[in-house]
């Protein structure tokens, strides 16, 4: 086997320090058995030799050619390699997507449960009640994170990801505008509003579903770098690349845009209590159009890989042979159909291997939909909470922000300080970790939402029947406690967000098999689906004066979840399958 940069890079000085000739190459070597780090560079075919710690920013190139020793890697820091300008690209055209979802989300709960022009002064539509929008937006988020899963067939196997994000933004915008249109005062009174509900919310889901399962998986595809390389920084310290560093950072910076697109529900809440439903449903149609725009405009400079054909279909008869061979996946190998098995199969034996990958992957979703279900509280019965607390001028449906303000705060600190801190250390929080610490913040946020349903139900006038007594004047005059004690509850929700989904996503990610990364993801997000489901069978919980006992279950659930899902899986977090995820990016 021929010898590698690194080896010859080494091998320029002798142990008695003498030099040795090498090919016409520039090699940097790096600091190995107490030698310092040396460059050696033919120029004119002149070779000279020069401290490799003199140029910084000049070696870098070349000392990214350089693998790390086993001794650089117990010892030398990890870090991530810096972001192609494709991410950022797919980036904001997720924080536009985000911004339409979570600026017509946000309205939702007021424009469903509260009656129009209502005596009790919120805004609000269609006048179904709290139980009915619950059940509502449960079931339009159920149909958002449902059909990623088909999105993710179609660009697997037929258009691949950015045309396939594409043609789905063209539906979801056209649901956006019948969602304004209906919204319209004159709409809304002559009974077209709910009509162009259900519409949208088809239209919006499938547009949803084309671009979520495919957007995430397409940011991760911009970085392509596969091997831990050495590099130096301006500082001269030297550090590793890690390619699966550098994913965590790039699903971190995806979820930063996330969260800041959902601030959207800051804007259209203002507009819908101070001006109407129109204006508010009329900004994420702008906001949107942009980031369609953009799709548009730099199409040509993704890194778009394209689709495999029917991979996912061969994935379900892999899965179909598996069960009718008792359980047994290897029945499936081509290999075994040589020795005699009665199944004609079109792959290879490494692809049902991959198949085997992506359902252990699958078993950690399950946990996911409980989560889900906790975390939905804050865009539903979080805002009909505040709906029965004195508001003093601020719009009931506005404080499901401090979640997303959490986030984006709170993401650059974890980053700074916190990962940096554990890895110096060498203390690992890998995904399965971070997982479980969010199941237990979301397990304290519904805690806590419990609690402060007890004091709302503590107070006067109307007690347990908060806005129905005749104290309340025809629900013009709430119970006594301030609004602002619901923030520490979003603040639970946030903290849980920061570690459980952007480590799921992580995970999803880097456990997919390369020509099912698309599909893998839609799977996780299908738990989001599951946890809609969950959020309709509590809906008929969600009244008054059983609320304090809702809130309870669900953050029972949470913690119990949470202890077993690590019990279960803390040995995926092993450092050994830091290498499973690298072979994976390829």
């Amino acid at each position: 086997m021929a010898p590698s940069i690194t080896d010859r890079a080494r091998e320029a000085f002798s142990s008695s320090g003498a030099y040795k000739p090498i090919p016409d190459h520039e090699i940097v070597g790096s600091t190995h058995s107490g030698l310092p780090s040396i460059g050696v560079t033919d120029v004119d075919g002149q070779t000279t030799v020069h401290d490799g710690r003199q140029s910084g920013d000049s070696l870098n190139h070349a000392f990214d050619e350089i693998e790390p020793t086993e001794q650089e890697q117990r010892t030398l820091r990890r870090v991530a390699d810096e972001l192609p300008s494709s991410a950022w690209i797919v980036a904001l055209i997720e924080l536009a997507e985000r911004a339409a979802y979570y600026g017509i989300s946000g309205p939702f709960q007021n424009y469903i449960q509260n009656k129009y022009k209502g005596a009790s002064g919120l805004p609000g539509a269609l006048g179904l009640g709290q139980s009915a929008a619950t059940r509502w937006t449960s079931l339009f988020q159920f149909f958002c994170y449902l059909t990623p899963v088909f999105g993710a067939i179609i660009a697997d196997s037929y258009w691949g990801k950015v045309k396939t994000i594409v043609r789905f933004s063209f539906v979801y915008l056209l649901g956006l505008a019948v969602l304004f249109v209906t919204s319209l005062p004159i709409a809304i009174e002559n009974g077209y509003a709910f009509t162009g509900l259900v519409t949208a919310m088809i239209l919006v889901g499938l547009g949803t579903g084309g671009i979520k399962s495919n957007v995430s998986p397409l940011i991760a595809e911009q970085y392509t770098g596969t091997k831990e390389t050495i590099r130096v920084l301006p500082s001269g310290e030297r550090v590793i690349i890690d390619p699966a560093v550098t994913i965590e950072r790039i699903y971190t910076l995806f979820y930063m845009c996330i969260n800041i697109g959902s601030l959207s529900s800051m804007v259209t809440t203002e507009l819908e209590s101070k001006i109407g439903f129109w204006s508010a449903f009329l900004f994420p149609v702008c906001v949107f159009s942009l980031g369609f725009a953009a799709l548009l405009h730099s199409r040509e400079s993704y890194i778009n890989k394209p689709p495999h054909g029917s991979v996912v279909f061969h994935a379900f008869r892999v899965i179909w042979i598996g069960l009718r061979s008792g359980f047994d996946l290897d029945a499936a190998r081509p290999s075994n159909q040589r020795a005699g098995r009665r199944y004609k199969v079109s792959w290879d034996d490494g692809f049902v291997e991959e198949i085997k990958t992506a359902l252990g992957a699958c078993k950690v979703f399950l946990f996911f939909p409980i989560y889900w279900v906790a975390f939905s509280q804050m865009l539903n019965n979080f805002v009909s909470q505040a709906g029965t607390m004195e508001l003093h001028g601020i719009p009931n449906d506005i404080l499901s922000n401090i979640d997303a303000l959490t986030v984006i705060a709170f993401i650059p600190v974890l980053n700074a300080v916190l990962y940096p801190f554990l890895q110096r250390f060498r203390i690992p929080f890998r995904p399965i970790a971070r997982i479980t610490v969010g199941f237990v913040f979301a397990a304290c946020g519904m805690l806590y939402a419990a609690g402060l349903q007890h004091l709302i139900y503590s107070r006067p006038p109307c007690y347990d029947h908060p806005l129905h007594c005749d104290a309340s004047k025809d629900g013009t005059i709430p119970n006594q406690i301030h609004v602002a004690i619901q923030i520490p509850a979003y603040l639970l929700i946030g903290f849980s967000e920061i570690f459980a989904s952007v480590a799921g996503l992580e995970y999803a990610y880097t456990q997919a098999p390369p020509s099912m990364k698309s599909f893998t993801m839609s799977l996780f997000l299908l738990t989001t689906a599951g946890g809609s489901v969950l959020g309709m069978l509590i809906a008929p919980f969600a009244n008054d004066p059983y609320l304090v006992w809702m809130y309870l279950g669900l953050a029972t659930l949470c913690f119990i979840s949470g202890a077993v899902f690590w019990v279960l899986f803390r040995n995926e977090d092993k450092a050994k399958e830091q290498v499973i995820p690298l072979r994976r990016l390829e």
